[in-house]
């Protein structure tokens, strides 16, 4: 019983150093082959979304991306760096969970960001509509270009 319990310490440890690692590198969860994802650092047209450019300063764009989301219905903020975030969006009727990853870059002005289905292979352009909202929210509060 003890070893079980060791080797799962053991494994959980080098699962979290993994994560670490990859939030370090500023690369967002790369997106599968369907259509139900967007990115700002995807390589390909049909997934890709811009960046959102950062005005001013780095912190209050931070600050008003998160109230952003803490402010849309069924939207959970689950975790949260300094310069990473990931949350949750419910949908209404048949309760499917998309992931929104965040990733500030201060080094660039830039704020990455991924939003993806976790399950099926359309979403009819939610992800797509979700980041344009957030963006236009986000430029209406002056903070990102």
């Amino acid at each position: 019983m003890t070893f079980k319990i060791i080797f799962y310490i053991i494994f959980m440890t080098l699962s979290t150093a993994n994560l670490a690692n990859s939030t370090s590198e500023k690369k967002l969860p790369p997106c599968r082959d369907s259509p139900n994802c967007v990115s700002s650092q995807a390589e390909d047209a049909k997934h890709f979304i811009e960046p959102f450019k950062i005005s001013g300063s780095p912190e209050e764009a931070w600050k008003a991306l998160k109230e952003a989301l803490n402010s849309q219905s069924r939207m959970v903020i689950t975790h949260e760096t300094a310069d990473t975030l990931h949350a949750e969006a419910t949908s209404l009727v048949f309760r499917f969970v998309d992931d929104i990853n965040v990733i500030l870059d201060t080094d660039t002005n830039l704020i990455h960001i991924r939003s993806a289905s976790r399950t099926g292979h359309s979403d009819f352009g939610v992800n797509r509509k979700r980041i344009e909202a957030l963006r236009l929210q986000l430029q209406k509060a002056h903070v990102i270009d």
